[in-house]
C-alpha cells in the first residue's frame, strides 16, 4: 500500500513511463506516414473517433470501479479481523468462572492469543500465494517484471519478514501437525475451538462465555472466507479482458484522427499530433492499468491490503492486552510503501 499523499514522478515513470515508448513510436509512425508520402487518405474523421473514445472512457470507468469495490472488501474484511481480534483478546483475558484455577487459565488463555497472532500471519501467507490469474503469475516479460517488483517490496521488509518467521507462537509438535493439511489456518482455528472448549471443561469459563467466545471465533471463519472468495474468485475476465482490447483499439486509431485534425492549422503543425497522441493515449492506458492492478489485492504488489503491518498492528494490541513483556516494533514504511 502506497502511503505518501502523491506519487512522484519516479514512481508514476517507473509504474507508466515504458508504455510512453511504444506511444511514441506509434505516433510517430503514423504522422511520418501522412507528412512525407501521399497516403493522406490514412485519416479518420474525428466524429466517430470521439465516439469510441467516450464509450471507452465509459467503460474503463466501470471496470476501475468495480476493482476499487474488491480491493475496498479487502481492506474492510482485515478492519474487521483487527476489531473481532481486539474482542477475542480481551474476552480471554478477563472471562472467568468462579472456580476458575488461576494458573491453568493464565496458561492456556495465552496460549490462545499467540495461537491467534499465528492464524493471522498464516492467513496472510495463504492470501499471497499467486493464483495464474495474478500479474506475478503472467507468463513472459510482464509475468517477470512483476514478480520482480514483488521480490523487491519483501527484500525491504526482510528484517520484519524474518523476525516473523522465528517467532514461535505455536509449539514444534503443533506445526508438525499442521503439516499435511491445505488449510493450514482453518485448522488453527479450529484449535482455537477446542481450547475454548478445554477451558469450559476446566471450569475457567462458563457456557454464556464460552457461546461468546465462540461466536467471535465464528467471526474469523467469515472474514476468513471473504478473503478467500476475493482471492480466489478473479474479477470476470470478459469485463478485464475487453477493458483491455477497448483500449488497444482506441490507442490504434487515435494517431488517424489526430493528425488529420492538426493537418487543418497547416502542414508545420502535422507534428504537433505526436505529443497530444502521446498524452491522450498515455491517458487511457493509465486508466486501464490502475483497474488492472487493483483487481486482484492480496498479490504482493504495491497496491495490494498492507497484511503484514495490519497483522503486527494486531499482534501489538493482543500482546500488550495480555501484559506480555516481548512486544515487536510497529513496521514502519519503506520507500512510502507499506507491505
Amino acid at each position: 500500500m502506497i502511503v505518501r499523499k502523491t506519487l512522484s514522478l519516479k514512481s508514476i515513470y517507473e509504474f507508466t513511463g515504458h508504455h510512453l515508448t511504444w506511444l511514441t513510436g506509434w505516433m510517430l509512425l503514423v504522422t511520418s506516414i501522412y507528412y512525407f508520402t501521399d497516403w493522406k487518405f490514412i485519416t479518420l474523421p474525428w466524429l466517430p473517433l470521439s465516439l469510441i473514445g467516450t464509450a471507452v472512457a465509459f467503460y474503463v470507468g466501470f471496470k476501475n470501479n468495480q476493482a476499487y469495490d474488491r480491493i475496498w472488501e479487502a481492506r474492510k474484511i482485515w478492519g474487521a479481523m483487527t476489531n473481532n481480534s481486539r474482542k477475542l483478546a480481551t474476552l480471554i483475558k478477563h472471562f472467568r468462572s468462579e472456580d476458575s484455577t488461576p494458573d491453568f487459565r493464565a496458561e492456556l488463555r495465552k496460549q490462545i492469543v499467540y495461537r491467534h497472532i499465528a492464524y493471522l500471519y498464516q492467513l496472510r501467507e495463504q492470501l499471497l500465494k499467486p493464483t495464474h490469474w495474478e500479474h506475478v503469475s503472467l507468463s513472459w516479460v510482464f509475468g517477470s517484471f512483476n514478480q520482480i517488483r514483488r521480490d523487491k517490496f519483501f527484500h525491504q521488509f526482510k528484517e520484519e519478514l524474518d523476525e516473523i518467521a522465528c517467532n514461535n507462537y505455536l509449539s514444534k509438535e503443533e506445526k508438525n501437525s499442521l503439516e499435511g493439511f491445505n488449510n493450514k489456518a482453518t485448522q488453527l482455528l479450529d484449535k482455537q475451538t477446542q481450547q475454548v472448549q478445554l477451558l469450559y471443561d476446566r471450569k475457567a469459563i462458563n457456557m454464556m462465555q464460552q457461546t461468546t467466545l465462540q461466536e467471535v471465533l465464528n467471526s474469523f471463519y467469515d472474514e476468513q472466507g471473504k478473503a478467500e472468495r476475493i482471492k480466489n474468485f478473479p474479477f470476470p475476465r470478459k469485463y478485464a479482458t475487453f477493458s483491455f482490447v477497448f483500449v488497444c483499439i482506441f490507442v490504434f486509431l487515435l494517431p488517424f484522427g489526430i493528425v488529420g485534425e492538426f493537418r487543418k492549422l497547416g502542414d508545420a503543425y502535422v507534428w504537433l499530433s505526436v505529443p497530444v497522441g502521446v498524452i491522450i493515449g498515455w491517458i487511457y492506458v493509465v486508466m486501464e492499468m490502475i483497474g488492472d492492478y487493483s483487481e486482484n489485492p492480496f498479490e504482493g504488489l504495491h497496491n495490494d491490503i498492507p497484511m503484514l503491518t495490519i497483522c503486527r498492528t494486531i499482534e501489538i494490541d493482543m500482546l500488550q492486552m495480555i501484559g506480555d513483556p516481548n512486544i515487536p516494533k510497529p513496521i514502519q514504511p519503506k520507500n512510502h510503501v507499506l507491505l
